[in-house]
């Protein structure tokens, strides 16, 4: 199957640049290799194309097909208030673990969708979703964090199922965040939060 194209989803920020840009392309470079698409080596000349003349922080949104084409496009980025917590609810879809394009950020999202839909914006400002064991894996567009109260944030390893997400990978290299399993009972005993490289972390709690 390659009839998607990979994402990368990233913050530009004025006198800043791209946020987390070295771990966004090398991301990007290996899941190309693994799946065989051709490497996108002018990818970072079409993202800082893409804002020149730019004044305002933007959402960034760059994609690699098969063909080794790359698309950008922008959108106006407005920040998540201080102080928000969101509210998390678990959806009945299940990720199954032995998929192996879950760990890759592709335009195949068809189980994230069918999970967000599970949940209106009003009960739910993400949605966690579990694999055919039970493992908390992820939110529709976010990695998940424990703060079990160990001093590092635990989040659960990719062979669950899920996304080696950009702040993910980020907080492990810094050593802020350890790999360890989660279970739904976790949830209820530790500080929650959900977090990706165009948020950072969000404080979250399970409704």
């Amino acid at each position: 199957m390659n009839d998607f194209s990979l994402i990368e989803t990233l913050r530009w920020e004025p006198e800043v640049g791209f946020i987390r840009l070295r771990l966004h392309l090398a991301r990007l470079s290996r899941s190309a290799r693994r799946i065989g698409f051709p490497d996108a080596a002018n990818a970072a000349a079409k993202l800082e194309e893409t804002v020149t003349g730019a004044t305002t922080a933007l959402r960034m949104r760059l994609t690699l097909d098969r063909l080794g084409r790359v698309e950008v496009t922008s959108a106006p980025f407005v920040p998540t208030p201080a102080g928000t917590e969101w509210k998390v609810r678990i959806a009945e879809t299940r990720l199954d673990s032995a998929d192996k394009l879950l760990r890759l950020k592709t335009t195949r999202r068809d189980v994230y969708e069918t999970a967000r839909a599970e949940h209106p914006a009003s009960e739910a400002d993400e949605v966690l979703l579990l694999n055919e064991r039970g493992d908390v894996c992820e939110g529709t567009i976010t990695s998940i964090f424990l703060d079990d109260g160990s001093g590092m944030l635990r989040t659960p390893p990719i062979s669950c199922g899920l996304l080696a997400g950009v702040l993910r990978t980020e907080l492990i290299c810094q050593r802020k965040a350890r790999i360890g399993r989660i279970c739904v009972k976790d949830l209820t005993t530790g500080k929650l939060y959900m977090g990706n490289s165009l948020r950072g972390l969000i404080p979250a709690r399970l409704v």
